[in-house]
């Protein structure tokens, strides 16, 4: 069964809450803090954009660490192996993997050893798929459905106008129907008409 999360770009308004919400649920586990979505916006509409935890999963297929997993239907990502060669974001095509990381806690920034040269200034941000930070490791995150926390996705249950809704493979198939039905002007419910085998006389 594939999870993942949906977005109506009618009833978001870009008020940014689901990113702040995956951030400090996933800050509070001891994960990275960076949001797991981002919100969009064109002149008329915004929505977030994240992992579509696709089916084939490309990410996981490049990772050499095998950090990226399918468990319970959702593609999860294990920060412990990430081993930073960014592949994955390469591979994924959404753009849904970007890049965080942090400087292990008893090592100041700019620290050097007096036998090595200093490091460079930090430069100016491009892209978390491009950046180096000196003494930063940069760890791949992405959309997890929050599977740590019981109550579910904590963008799906912050978010003020409920634009976001997980959906699974049944919601997906029920889709499917109801739009075979409006195609072929069918009433809902009458679609058996269309898919019963053909009697041989």
């Amino acid at each position: 069964m594939n999870r993942f999360i949906i977005a109506d770009s009618k009833l978001c308004m870009g008020c940014h809450t689901c990113e702040a919400a995956c951030s400090e649920t996933h800050r509070l586990h001891g994960l990275q803090s960076m949001p797991r979505l981002k919100v969009m916006r064109d002149a008329n509409d915004s929505a977030p954009q994240m992992c579509h935890h696709c089916e084939d999963a490309p990410c996981a297929g490049v990772c050499p660490a095998n950090a990226i997993t399918r468990i319970d239907g959702a593609v999860q990502l294990n920060e412990s192996l990430c081993v930073s060669c960014k592949l994955c974001a390469i591979a994924c095509p959404f753009g849904s993997i970007e890049f965080s990381g942090s400087r292990p806690i008893h090592i100041p920034a700019n620290a050097n050893s007096p036998k090595a040269p200093p490091a460079p200034p930090a430069p100016a941000r491009v892209s978390s798929l491009i950046d180096w930070v000196p003494g930063i490791r940069a760890i791949a995150v992405k959309c997890d459905l929050c599977s740590f926390d019981e109550n579910g996705p904590a963008c799906v249950r912050t978010c003020p106008t409920k634009a976001l809704r997980v959906v699974d493979n049944h919601d997906i198939a029920q889709s499917s129907k109801r739009k075979r039905e409006l195609t072929l002007g069918a009433t809902p419910g009458d679609l058996t008409l269309f898919t019963q085998p053909k009697v041989k006389k």
